[in-house]
């Protein structure tokens, strides 16, 4: 076998510490693990990856050269921390809980030659390690990416993948946005018709702003089994699944399903096969709320994350406006107009995941709207972000010019349709702080961090899904977890990185 490379240390995010040395460790056929109490998800993760390529057993051994320890005293590390110190006869990974030690398996998964992340055996090559010393510890509590599954519906099978690639780059939150105006796409054993009816459309839009359609229907469903064995397979790498069910707006398609939910009961609708904001709504009436009670008990069965999104946002209430029974409620519970069931409405929503435990998140178009105890995801300004946090609310900035990938990612004849919009190019993600500008330190201490948004009108399969995250969402995992780089540090860091994402058959933008 070569010798190996001199050493070089070029991870992606940034490590906040490290220190390369003299040397390297070659993991062999003989390389066996020594696992503390409570290492096992970390040992078995670190075999699940790195057998495809290398064949490695990376057996158990008491006297094993590669340690991974459990450490409940490292408090410093924090819940997603870790260390790491690489020498020429040992590799020791320790960490405060089990998820560092999870991240720190990725950490040594990028230290391997870009082959390690293959799919299939590679042969010749010399599975080194150069020696280091790393102390890792996230900036930001909250690194998401969100994937629109109710525009183009995707298998469950690709679902792993995705999950596979964030847990890569140390994103620690998978948002899934399972219900739209196009499509509802998660079994609710008491609303059947949700699936039968709501996760199928006669044709999609081809062009926003136009009567375009492709004449192709469009449809798809998860089962109860394969969602929630996502979240397992997603926990055991460290990602927590957050799901996202829409409402007041943004619900065609259960209205589709379920017409006595709408604010005009006789009314026949289909599952929407335009773009855009729809005008339909869910009505006020005490058989909404019992509906949406009755979802979100079985979305809280099905997905154990603390934080469940309700959407919230391009909510147009016309419908409530002409509604008699909106407004007798509007007049009922006190509100200024039929406009202001908007915020009424997410409050009882809301109330109910407290009382269940679980954290409302929903989308912000001012920063100031959501009740007061829903994080805000605020996508339209920053100043909307630092709105949202001196008014006391926990924040995600995700502004639309730096995390929205649907659009188009460079101006050149070579991309492919995409949202209508700007370029949101890899140099402006990467400038993308996610503290606002002018925060104080206490609004500061309440922004929990950003994700990546992927919208998927002009994305409909994973080929495509990945032309667009890639390589941006690499630089909004750096910034997120290690905070405002260089441009050059980072590009050449990135530069690195790309054979890692070629190992993976990434189809990623050039």
């Amino acid at each position: 076998m070569p010798a190996p490379p001199p050493v070089t240390i070029s991870l992606l995010p940034r490590p906040t510490k490290a220190h390369a040395r003299a040397g390297h460790f070659t993991f062999g056929p003989d390389t066996c693990l020594r696992i503390s109490s409570g290492a096992e998800p970390a040992a078995q993760l670190l075999r699940t990856l790195l057998a495809p390529a290398t064949g490695l057993p990376l057996r158990s051994a008491e006297d094993a050269a590669v340690v991974l320890a459990l450490d409940p005293a490292l408090t410093g590390l924090g819940s997603e921390g870790y260390g790491l110190t690489v020498g020429p006869h040992s590799v020791l990974l320790r960490a405060a809980q089990t998820t560092g030690l999870l991240r720190g398996v990725q950490t040594i998964r990028q230290l391997l030659p870009p082959q390690a992340l293959a799919a299939s055996p590679q042969r010749g090559v010399r599975w080194s390690l150069p020696c280091v010393e790393i102390t890792d510890v996230p900036r930001h509590r909250w690194r998401g990416a969100m994937l629109d599954v109710a525009r183009h519906f995707q298998p469950v099978s690709y679902l792993r993948r995705y999950v596979d690639l964030l847990a890569l780059h140390k994103i620690n939150v998978f948002h899934l946005h399972l219900t739209d105006d196009q499509g509802w796409r998660m079994p609710v054993a008491a609303f059947p018709k949700l699936t039968e009816i709501g996760s199928h459309r006669a044709q999609s839009m081809i062009r926003a702003g136009s009567d375009d359609h492709d004449g192709v229907p469009h449809g798809g469903a998860y089962t109860r089994a394969e969602l929630a064995d996502l979240v397992r397979y997603a926990a055991a790498r460290g990602i927590t699944v957050m799901p996202e069910i829409e409402m007041p707006g943004h619900v065609r398609a259960a209205l589709a399903a379920y017409p006595h939910l709408g604010n005009r009961p006789d009314r026949v609708l289909d599952v929407w096969t335009r773009w855009g904001v729809c005008d339909n709504l869910l009505g006020v009436h005490e058989d909404v709320f019992d509906f949406c009670r009755t979802v979100l008990e079985e979305v809280m069965d099905v997905f154990p994350s603390p934080y469940i999104h309700i959407g919230g946002d391009e909510c147009p209430t016309v419908e409530w406006e002409e509604s008699p029974e909106a407004r007798a409620r509007a007049r009922d519970a006190g509100l200024s107009s039929p406009a202001a069931l908007h915020g009424w409405f997410l409050g009882r929503v809301g109330a109910f995941l407290t009382r269940n435990g679980r954290r409302p998140v929903g989308w912000a178009e001012t920063g100031t709207e959501l009740p007061d105890d829903f994080i805000v995801m605020a996508w339209r300004d920053p100043a909307h972000a630092l709105a949202a946090a001196e008014r006391g609310h926990e924040v995600i900035n995700s502004h639309h010019r730096a995390t929205y990938f649907d659009y188009p990612q460079s101006a050149g004849p070579q991309e492919h349709p995409a949202q209508p919009g700007a370029v949101v190019a890899l140099r402006g993600v990467h400038a993308h702080d996610p503290v606002p500008e002018g925060a104080s330190p206490e609004a500061a201490a309440r922004v929990l961090g950003t994700q990546a948004q992927l919208w998927t009108e002009y994305a409909a399969t994973p080929d495509r899904l990945e032309y667009l995250t890639y390589p941006r969402l690499s630089a909004l995992a750096d910034l997120a977890w290690s905070g405002p780089t260089q441009w050059t540090d980072f590009r050449s860091r990135l530069d690195r990185h790309v054979p890692r994402l070629d190992a993976l058959q990434v189809s990623r933008h050039p």
